[in-house]
């Protein structure tokens, strides 16, 4: 299983709205060679982590079945931010849109880039509560919890299922 975080608070390329790019992000999963779109949560609208006075944002989880190298999927998740305006700048900073790679089938990794399982999602209710949505089951590969345990553990976030 590989689950991917979609996520945007910024208008697209063409003026579309956040969620409009998300799920134009979505479909761009559909079409990764070797990967299967299996499940696609509800989208959720959150305030942004940490908060910044930036607009809110649209996220939502996917997840994926098949086989990927992790630097090759990463190399593609960029490619598909770019595609949806995407311009790399400060950490934290609004965005057009953003996928972040939560995990791939329970692997550790430290280095090299990406860090698997992603460093903060296990403290971020945009990732926990659509993660859910698609792995109700979902262990956190290095602490050992539930996403049920983890979403019972976060501290309070604004967030709200659209």
């Amino acid at each position: 299983m590989i689950l991917v975080a979609i996520g945007a608070n910024l208008p697209g390329p063409r003026g579309e709205a956040p969620l409009l790019a998300c799920r134009a992000a979505a479909e761009a999963l559909r079409g990764l060679p070797g990967l299967r779109l299996v499940s696609l949560s509800r989208w959720y609208e959150t305030a942004p982590v940490p908060p910044s006075g930036q607009p809110n944002y649209v996220n939502g989880i996917a997840r994926l079945e098949g086989a990927a190298d992790p630097a090759w999927l990463l190399a593609r998740l960029h490619g598909i931010e770019r595609a949806g305006g995407r311009v790399r700048g400060a950490p934290n900073a609004a965005r057009t849109l953003d996928l972040d790679l939560i995990d791939i089938d329970g692997l550790r990794r430290d280095a090299p880039d990406p860090v698997l399982p992603h460093p903060r999602a296990h403290e971020r209710a945009f990732v926990l509560l659509p993660l859910a949505d698609v792995a109700p089951g979902w262990v956190h590969p290095a602490l050992g919890r539930t996403v049920a345990d983890l979403i019972a553990s976060l501290s309070p976030q604004s967030i709200r299922a659209l």
